[in-house]
This record gives C-alpha cells, structure tokens and sequence, in this order.
C-alpha cells in the first residue's frame, strides 16, 4: 500500500478519534460543571440553612438582652436596620428564590409562620417592657411558650437543613459519577488516537523526512562552512521538507547577499580609513602646495574611478586656479570663475548631468561622464572648490556624495587654516602699513648672516628727510601715503638685488648680499635721486618734495658684521647732519680717513 494512502487513510481515522475524544472530553467537561454547580448549590444551601438558624436565635437573644439591660443597642438590633431587612427573613427570601422541591417549599413556609409567631411574641415582650411592665416582658421572653415557639422555629429548620442536604448530596454524587465516565470515555479515545498516530508518524518520518534530510545534509554542512557557491536543487513539495528546502534557498541567497554586504563593508572601512589618513596628514601641512599633494595622492585612492582638481580662491574672490588634480580629469580646464559654477553660486554641492535635466557648470565641457563641484566652506566663507568626475550614471556619484562632502569640508578647513596661518605669518614678519618686512625680519636676517659668514653684506639705511612736515601740515594719512609711496619706490628699485625692510619710524634698511660695494653704492644713489624726483600726491593735492637721507655699510675689508647696522645707522647720521638729501658709504668714509692719517 503506498505511503500517501496509509497516511490519508490514518489521517482520517485520526481526525474521527479525535473528534470523539473531543465530544467526550466536552461531555466530561459538562458534567464536571453539573458536579461544581452542585457542590455550589449544598455549599449555598448550608450557608443560608446556617444563617436562618442563627438568626432565629439571634433575634430572640437581642429582645431578651434588651429586657434584661434595657439597653438601646440591642432594642435596633432585635429591630434590625431601618434601611434593611433582619438576617432571618433575608434567608428566607433567598430560600425563596432558589430551585426549591415543594416539601422544602412547604418546610420554608413552615419556617416563615413560626417566625412570624415568635416575632409577635417577643414584639409584644418588648411593647410590655416600653410601657414599664419589665416581669410581663421577661416572663413571655423567658416562658414556656417562647420556648415553644422558637422550637417549633428551629426543628423547622433543621428538618429544611436536612431535606436539602439530601437532595444536593444525590445530585453532587451524581453529576460526579457522570464525570467520571465521560472522563475515562475520553481519554480511551485519546490513547487510541495517540498510539495511530504514532504508527503514521513512523512512516512519515522515515519516508517524508528522514530521507529528504539525510540528502540535505551535504547542503547544510557546506552552507555552514560559508560555502554559498553549493546549489540547492528545487523542491516542489508543499510540506514541511519543501519549506526547508525554500528556507535553505533563502539562506544560501542571504549568505551570498552579506558576503556581498560584507565585501561592501569593507570598501566602506577602506574608504574611511583612506579619508581618516588623509585628514591627519592635511592637519600636518604647512602649506597649499603639500596640501594638494596630500590631496591628489589619497583622492585616487579613495575614489579610484573618479577624477578631478582641487581649485582655490583668489584674494579677490572672482577665480579660482588648480593647485592639485588626479587622474587627468577631461570636462574641468586648470582655471575658472566664480560665476562659471552652480556649486559656487549655490553654496552647495552640484551634479552637473544634463540627461538627468539639471543644468551643466559653465566651466565644463560636454563630455559622456557627470561631475559634480563641492565647495570649500570654512565659518562661512568660501575658499576653493573640489571636483569629481567620471561616473556614468547618477548612482555612483550618489554613493560616496556622503564622502565627496566629508572630504570637501575639511579640506576647507585645511586651506582655510593655511591662509589664516600665511596671513598671520605676514603679520607677524611684514609691517602692516607698508607691507615690508619687519625690524624682527632684519635682526633674523642679521643673525643668520652673523652665524653663517657666508660672504661680503651690505646694508644701507634710509630716512625721510623732514617726516615730521608732513604729518604737520597734512595729516598722519598724508603722512602714512609718503611711507606707502616710498616703500614702493625701494622695493621696486632694489628689485631681485637685496631685501627691503621697514626698520622703525620714517627709516628704511635694505640687506645685500653678493652685490660689490661700488653697485650698493650706485643703487643707494639710484634711490635717493628716484624718491626726490617722484612728486606725492595726496587726494589730488601734491604733498611737495621728498628727499631721503642714506648711509651705507659694508662687511668686506675685515670689516665686521656683527656692527653691519650700527654702522650703516652711524653712516646715515653722518648724512644728515652734513645737510640731508645726500648719501654717506661707511667704507668711503674710512678709506678717505685712512688716506688722511697716511698723509
């Protein structure tokens, strides 16, 4: 016989015992109810025979006690409660209201009329006992005929208490008797369906699912060692074996998805850790130049199918130039303007893709690959530009736009502190009005020269004859011009010759090296005679002429360089006060002394 019809022929016979043994467990469960009402029915039953019992002699032991004490307590308790009914004739009421036989019907109403009888009895006692007759009150409440009544009361009751005690205890025994049965009935049916379905399960098992997974196992044990490349072959069945197999397919295809995920993981780390690199080595340059080499080494790396340039900001905001790029990217030229990129003028990333319907850069040529500009914010100021090219599709440019912007952000801040660094550097080193190096500037310059030895120097100092005039008669502006104006003069003269600096005041020094005493001494001509012939103008009014003092020193001829600028200041002195507007070299001087003390 085959498999399919033992297991639909033991699936109905299972289904018909256990449907019988259903019928029989609700049978049982009907009569184990029947039994439970009974046993409620005796215990109510007993509680109001109880209760009936005492409050007959309850009420009988309150109007005694009352005409024994004359108490008002035990008057409203033989009285009962004005609102309420007395305990015995609340029993009797539910009595009355319960499934009652007519005999105990007949005993209740038995039980009501001599209670009614010793009610009127003892009412009477306690009317006598109001008026002042006290013995008549105590002689009915304790006579012979008191005890009659409440006799008559109390064997009315318990003949009552006994009858129902009957009657409850036969049904109780009863409904007892049917629960057992119905009890034993089913739980035959349920050992017998049990001991079928035991004799299926052993041919399910061993042909249903026992052989199935013994092939599985293979699979399973191949799956568990990560190997995803195994194949799980269909299984069309719609049991549990099918299901399995389906859950197996969807396991072999979840493992393939986060190995997938995974290898996706792990790009991931490697692109962050790429980008944590990168930010620590910007935190370490000190200038634009290593920034872009940090930049155009990591970017490929980072982003190995894109690439693009790294533009920054002009001082005057209205272009920008390529200080970095990668990978030779064709749509972006080494330069362009502010007003040429939509991410610049947005002030937010822009993805120029025309086949998406958004519009190009102006600076980009048409090419099949997308781009897109990130600016380069710091506190709200924009200093360059970064720019990525070479996705096919929007998604690629999608997917690392999250990094593009992480990258863009503290690349801004790098070149933002890097400027900020070159501008407080200028500070520092540079005077503010002239824009010539400092008087710091030359003492380093000096020193170096001090401790290097390396070669002949020449310094030459240079002062504004009669400064103090022009900040009388025109204004400290006027004054600052005259400076500004001189200054430019000196270093456009001196040129790629020497170093200018603004030593202090109205005074000027300039630092040669290589240069013969005979052109320093030209050149500091050239200077006084380019200053006084150059008028200075200021808000359209000539400021009159300017003359420079000079004075010149040399450390060849074993003069020394330790006292370069000492004695190229005494030089300049020397000038002045032989009449201004003149200049005096060190080394002529002491030449024409020595020619003196020769003589």
């Amino acid at each position: 016989m085959r498999i399919s019809t033992i297991t639909n022929w033991a699936y109905g016979v299972t289904v018909g015992l256990t449907l019988l043994s259903g019928g029989a467990f609700i049978l049982s469960a009907r009569s184990a109810d029947f039994e439970r009402r009974a046993v409620v029915e005796s215990q109510v039953f007993d509680e109001l025979s109880e209760q009936l019992a005492m409050a007959a002699e309850q009420t009988s032991e309150d109007a005694r006690l009352f005409v024994m004490r004359g108490e008002d307590r035990h008057l409203q308790a033989f009285r009962g409660d004005e609102k309420g009914e007395r305990d015995r004739e609340q029993a009797i009421k539910s009595l009355k209201s319960a499934a009652l036989s007519s005999r105990e019907a007949a005993l209740i109403q038995e039980v009501e009329q001599d209670g009614e009888a010793l009610d009127a009895l003892e009412e009477r006692a306690v009317a006598a006992y109001t008026n002042g007759d006290r013995d008549g009150a105590r002689q009915a409440l304790f006579g012979p005929e008191h005890e009659r009544v409440q006799g008559d009361l109390l064997t009315s009751v318990r003949q009552f208490t006994d009858l129902v005690s009957t009657r409850t205890s036969d049904a109780l025994a009863q409904a007892k008797q049917w629960s057992d049965f119905w009890g034993a009935v089913a739980k035959s049916l349920l050992g017998l369906t049990a001991a079928v379905f035991l004799g299926v399960l052993y041919f399910v098992l061993r042909r249903r699912v026992a052989m199935p997974l013994m092939r599985m196992t293979g699979i399973v044990n191949r799956l568990a060692k990560q190997d995803y490349a195994v194949e799980v072959l269909p299984d069309n069945r719609r049991d549990e074996i099918g299901e399995m197999n389906d859950a197996i397919q969807i396991f072999r295809d979840n493992g393939l998805e986060r190995e997938r995920l995974d290898a996706e993981r792990r790009e991931d780390q490697r692109t962050k850790d790429l980008i944590l690199q990168m930010m620590h080595r910007l935190q370490a340059c000190q200038r634009q130049e290593e920034l872009a080499e940090v930049v155009s080494l990591f970017a490929p790396q980072i982003f190995p199918n894109f690439a693009g340039h790294l533009y920054v900001m002009n001082d005057s905001r209205t272009a920008l130039s390529s200080i970095g790029s990668w990978r030779e990217p064709r749509r972006a030229g080494p330069a362009l303007t502010s007003a040429e990129c939509w991410a610049l003028r947005r002030g937010r990333p822009h993805v120029s893709d025309a086949a998406a319907g958004d519009i190009p850069c102006q600076h980009l040529s048409h090419a099949e690959e997308m781009g897109i500009c990130v600016p380069l914010s710091a506190q709200g100021d924009t200093v360059g530009l970064l720019y990525f090219e070479g996705a096919s599709d929007g998604q690629a440019i999608a997917a690392a736009r999250l990094y593009f912007e992480l990258i863009a952000e503290n690349i801004g801040l790098g070149v933002a502190n890097l400027q900020l660094r070159d501008r407080l550097m200028g500070l520092a080193i540079r005077d503010g009005l002239t824009g010539l190096l400092n008087r710091r500037s030359l003492d380093e310059a000096l020193n170096r020269i001090a401790r290097d030895g390396a070669g002949d120097a020449i310094a030459i100092m240079a002062d504004i004859d009669h400064f103090k005039r022009f900040n009388d008669e025109f204004g400290h502006d006027a004054g600052d011009e005259v400076m500004r104006r001189v200054s430019a003069i000196l270093s456009e003269a001196v040129g790629d010759a020497g170093i200018v600096y603004r030593f202090g005041g109205e005074e000027f020094a300039i630092l040669l090296t290589g240069t013969s005493e005979d052109s320093a001494l030209d050149l500091a001509e050239k200077l006084r005679t380019l200053i006084a012939a150059t008028p200075v103008t200021y808000h359209g009014r000539l400021l009159g002429a300017v003359t420079i003092s000079v004075g010149a020193a040399s450390t060849a001829r074993d003069a020394p360089s330790a006292d370069l600028l000492l004695r190229a200041d005494a030089a300049l002195l020397n000038a002045k006060s032989k009449g201004r507007n003149r200049t005096i070299a060190d080394w002529v001087e002491r030449a024409a002394s020595d020619r003196r003390r020769a003589v």
